[in-house]
């Protein structure tokens, strides 16, 4: 398939902005100014500005000579770009792939698109109206090529801006040589040697041109002409599993967004299990009528394909998606994919161990309930010391490395820092009789210890720790450990580390 890319200029790109904000600047001339070497210089003009021979780069007191009531407003740094991204995200309801081609231009490329609009010229008239709807002024060209689609949107005056497959020559021939790209020395030494139109220097051959012009020269005559292929990076990769849903009429009930998740997982979820892959993320995406773009994203503990689970997660953040005026393009994509070979069922044996798809499916549900990073799985480490004695796991599947360690007690909620307490223990490494915790006193009836855990000494420095387990007159039992030596300095501290019930 011949490839087809859009150049879209903005032509008053922040000015354009200004007056979406405030709509009364429509029928008044005004630029934006910065300073540069004690002067302010304009950076941006809108249309009336122009009209009348204010520039971008013109010095405002001159500028106020041609227009005294010249309104005037501080450039906001930075706000081109941030413009360019939000309208490429926007642009994304025309294709997936949108590449910003700054200072002021999107590139977009439309290979097999435009049918679904009913041709090339509906297209392209379909995406300027729509960007003239939401108050910026554009022109916009198609071609074979992103150096021709660029130009033709520039510099061609006929006012025909879709060129025909196989076209871009002809359409450049009586262009200037700035339609190229070129540098502004280059331009100006062709246009010294009376090279004014492409047509002048294209039967010169290509080693002279390079010898006086530079290789960059040669690089974008061929990328204009389609002999070289040039590449653009999109703002979002396209992801290998993606689909997308275009409306015919805006949607604008809840019913109807359901009814579109439903019809995207079922295509990305039978694409998956064909290929015995299933998603560990999926993002949802809602593309509305007045720009503003609506999303939900979910994760999994375990790849799945499972069409109705996955809609259950989405469903209970759906509430969030708010429609406003109607949503006209649905887009659901897998960021995340693994493989995911079904199990071989046993006929005797109940499922009931990590493996079970039931209990992967219950765990995503209460992530996306209670939300992330709230459930956690963990798996012993090679260490002694107990906080690093454990790890989180990153999967329900991932496997043992090493035993947990069984010989001596351990307790069933640690706690991520020890803290302090009070302790009375009548003479050294006997087990404390009392000990109080958060103005709690305990007494304790039953103890055992000490057991000695020393630092790694490779990893960290420092004092020893002498672990009790001990239980209180309520029957509850604790870790308590003494850290250092005992000394009639009292130079040690106690501290509790975990409950064991």
């Amino acid at each position: 398939m011949c490839k087809r890319f859009v150049s879209i200029w903005f032509k008053h790109l922040t000015t354009d902005w200004f007056t979406r904000r405030n709509p009364a600047l429509a029928n008044l001339p005004f630029v934006l100014t910065a300073p540069s070497h004690g002067r302010m210089i304009i950076v941006a003009v809108n249309y009336l500005a122009q009209k009348k021979g204010i520039y971008a780069g013109m010095v405002l007191a001159d500028a106020r000579a041609i227009i005294p009531s010249l309104n005037v407003f501080d450039d906001k740094p930075g706000l081109a770009d941030k413009l360019l991204f939000r309208l490429a995200e926007w642009c994304i309801r025309f294709t997936p792939f949108v590449s910003i081609d700054p200072p002021v231009s999107l590139i977009l490329d439309v290979t097999g698109c435009s049918h679904l609009w009913g041709g090339d010229e509906t297209y392209l008239t379909h995406i300027v109206n729509r960007l003239k709807i939401i108050g910026y002024s554009t022109r916009a060209a198609m071609a074979d090529t992103i150096g021709a689609a660029w130009a033709v949107a520039r510099y061609n005056e006929s006012k025909k801006f879709v060129i025909e497959k196989g076209q871009q020559l002809e359409a450049l021939l009586h262009l200037p040589p700035e339609a190229l790209r070129l540098e502004l020395d280059t331009i100006e030494r062709l246009h010294k040697l009376g090279l004014r139109q492409i047509k002048d220097f294209l039967t010169i051959p290509a080693y002279s041109l390079r010898r006086r012009f530079g290789p960059e020269f040669i690089k974008r005559l061929n990328g204009a002409l389609g002999v070289e292929e040039e590449i653009i990076q999109p703002i979002y990769p396209v992801e290998s599993y993606r689909e997308r849903l275009p409306c015919f009429e805006p949607i604008v009930t809840r019913t109807g967004i359901e009814i579109a998740l439903q019809t995207l997982l079922e295509k990305i979820c039978g694409r998956l299990q064909r290929e015995e892959k299933g998603l560990r993320s999926a993002s949802f995406k809602c593309f509305r009528i007045d720009g503003k773009i609506e999303g939900i994203d979910i994760e999994t503990n375990s790849p799945s394909h499972n069409v109705a689970h996955l809609f259950k997660l989405f469903e209970i953040k759906l509430s969030s998606i708010q429609p406003d005026l109607g949503i006209e393009l649905f887009v659901l994509e897998a960021q995340n994919v693994e493989d995911h070979s079904p199990a071989q069922e046993k006929i005797w044996k109940e499922p009931g161990d990590l493996n079970d798809n039931h209990l992967s499916e219950l765990l995503d549900r209460l992530t996306v309930r209670i939300g992330a990073g709230r459930i956690h799985r963990y798996l012993p480490d090679e260490h002694y010391w107990p906080e690093r004695s454990f790890k989180p796991a990153m999967s329900l599947q991932e496997k043992l490395t090493t035993e947990w360690k069984i010989e001596r007690p351990r307790p069933l909620q640690l706690l991520s820092q020890p803290e302090p307490i009070e302790v009375t223990a009548p003479i050294p490494d006997y087990p404390p009789m009392l000990f109080r915790y958060k103005g709690k006193l305990h007494k304790i009836i039953k103890a055992d210890g000490p057991e000695r855990i020393e630092q790694e000494w490779w990893l960290q420095q420092g004092k020893h720790r002498d672990y009790y387990y001990v239980e209180d007159e309520d029957g509850c039992r604790y870790w308590l450990f003494r850290l250092g030596h005992y000394s009639t300095d009292k130079s040690y501290q106690w501290f509790i580390h975990g409950f064991f019930s």
